[in-house]
């Protein structure tokens, strides 16, 4: 797919029209600054990677097994497994929650900027209480276990954003969210056209206290009048800085050997 700089919906420090910034583009500003003032400010984002095609199958599979206990208002077979005494939540905005395009908003006035995440799910606890969902699915030997990796402080942010979030909306939310965590088995002696996989719950307790003072921070970089730096362990931003290094170093050998050889 060609690569091309967008014309439209980024930010205009001019503009008084509320912006809106996603859940995931605050995980790339604290990736990142300079990857999210490209983006949100100047049109030119990172480029886009190949869905997880199994991934949003068993993400709509997930959906539909538990919209089923919804409509009877019963506890689901894993909360059961799990000792977790809650349903899956019915509520009117449900469908708009879980999509991509609208989510869960929030007009935030400090900042003039409209917060926004899809969440998965959500359970109704038996104190009244909501529990933030996500589904995750991987193919990986042994147990799945939630780690300290960069890649899982970002599943642990996206629970306290989607709480902070719920919480903005006027919801009593529990600090503790789950994970429903499916691994695919490849230990399996043939194929035979369908693939098996362990389902796990992960609870997690978060703290959604760092949101605020980072969509401040946030807010800042989309006003400066230049691009802030890059993050250090940016791999992008590396790659661009190498490149740019390396053709430059290039052009100035061919100049040279234009001119002595």
């Amino acid at each position: 797919m060609e690569y091309k700089k967008r014309t439209r919906n980024f930010y205009d420090p001019h503009s008084k029209t509320p912006f809106n910034i996603s859940r995931s583009k605050i995980d790339l500003f604290l990736e990142c600054p300079l990857c999210f003032y490209l983006d949100r400010r100047l049109g030119v984002g990172r480029p886009s990677m190949p869905a997880f095609t199994l991934n949003v199958a068993v993400d709509r599979l997930l959906k539909k097994e538990f919209d089923i206990y919804r409509a009877k208002k019963e506890a689901h077979p894993l909360m059961k497994r799990y000792k977790i005494s809650a349903v899956p939540f019915a509520h009117a905005d449900l469908d708009l929650w879980r999509e991509n395009f609208t989510g869960v908003r929030f007009y935030h006035p400090e900042t003039n900027l409209i917060i926004s995440g899809a969440v998965d799910d959500v359970w109704l606890g038996e104190r009244g209480e909501l529990s933030v969902v996500d589904y995750k699915a991987t193919a990986k030997d042994g147990e799945v276990e939630l780690t300290d990796s960069e890649w899982h402080r970002g599943y642990k942010r996206q629970i306290e954003v989607y709480q902070w979030l719920l919480r903005q909306n006027g919801h009593k939310v529990s600090d503790t969210g789950y994970f429903v965590y499916v691994n695919g088995k490849a230990d399996r002696a043939a194929f035979d056209g369908k693939l098996e996989f362990d389902i796990k719950v992960i609870p997690y307790t978060g703290s959604d206290k760092w949101v605020e003072k980072t969509l401040g921070e946030l807010k800042k970089c989309l006003d400066l009048p230049a691009p802030p730096p890059a993050a250090q362990a940016c791999e992008f931003c590396g790659y661009r800085t190498i490149m740019n290094n390396t053709l430059t170093a290039n052009s100035a050998s061919k100049n040279n050997q234009t001119l002595f050889g």
